[in-house]
């Protein structure tokens, strides 16, 4: 439980203030300030050490999100945050529950991931189930490829990410089904019963 003097250390999120989102044992600890991300990191050192536990620091980074406005930015280099005798290193993008999280809030890095994903999943089906029969290779496309779970969260994003991954998925099935690039995308989709890029994304 969090020491009553950082309880309004966190970012004010509709009028309440949350400085901490748990998930399992990945923890993601918010503040609008400098000093108040430190104390809610002096905070979590302090309750681990009481438990024996202790943070991966391979793992431990800090973000710090570009203003939206830039005439209120007061500075742009901060000092090193410290997790008991740990620096912790600033990053520019991380990954967090599999979705990339970037410092200009944008969505593109998780597209391009998503990208490199599609990419290499059907790469690998495609060389292990070559032999099998049209339909079996439906169910495994349909299970292994088109699994966008969080397509939902992409908001700010290039509209030429976007179109890199319709292209890439483009590709991927015909790849995946043996079709020659040059093959009309409609015709195959309709032969092969897989959905276009549109109706899932």
């Amino acid at each position: 439980m969090l020491e009553l003097e950082t309880l309004h250390v966190g970012c004010n999120i509709g009028g309440v203030f949350i400085n901490v989102l748990a998930y399992a044992d990945d923890i993601v600890i918010l503040a609008p300030s400098w000093r108040g991300l430190q104390q809610l990191l002096s905070v979590l050192y302090k309750h681990t050490s009481n438990i024996d536990m202790t943070c991966n620091n391979k793992k431990t980074v800090s973000m710090v999100f570009k203003a939206k406005l830039h005439a209120k930015v007061v500075a742009d280099i901060f000092p090193q945050f410290s997790l008991g005798n740990n620096l912790v290193q600033f990053v520019k993008e991380f990954k967090y529950l599999g979705h990339m999280i970037t410092d200009n809030l944008t969505d593109d890095a998780d597209i391009q991931r998503e990208v490199h994903n599609l990419f290499v999943r059907t790469n690998i089906l495609r060389r292990r189930f070559y032999k099998c029969s049209m339909a079996v290779k439906c169910v495994l496309f349909k299970t292994y490829c088109i699994c966008l779970y969080d397509a939902a969260l992409w908001s700010t994003y290039n509209k030429g990410s976007l179109r890199k991954l319709s292209s890439c998925y483009n590709k991927c099935v015909k790849l995946f089904f043996g079709f020659k690039r040059i093959e009309s995308l409609t015709g195959v989709l309709v032969e092969t019963g897989m959905p276009s890029f549109n109706t899932f994304a």
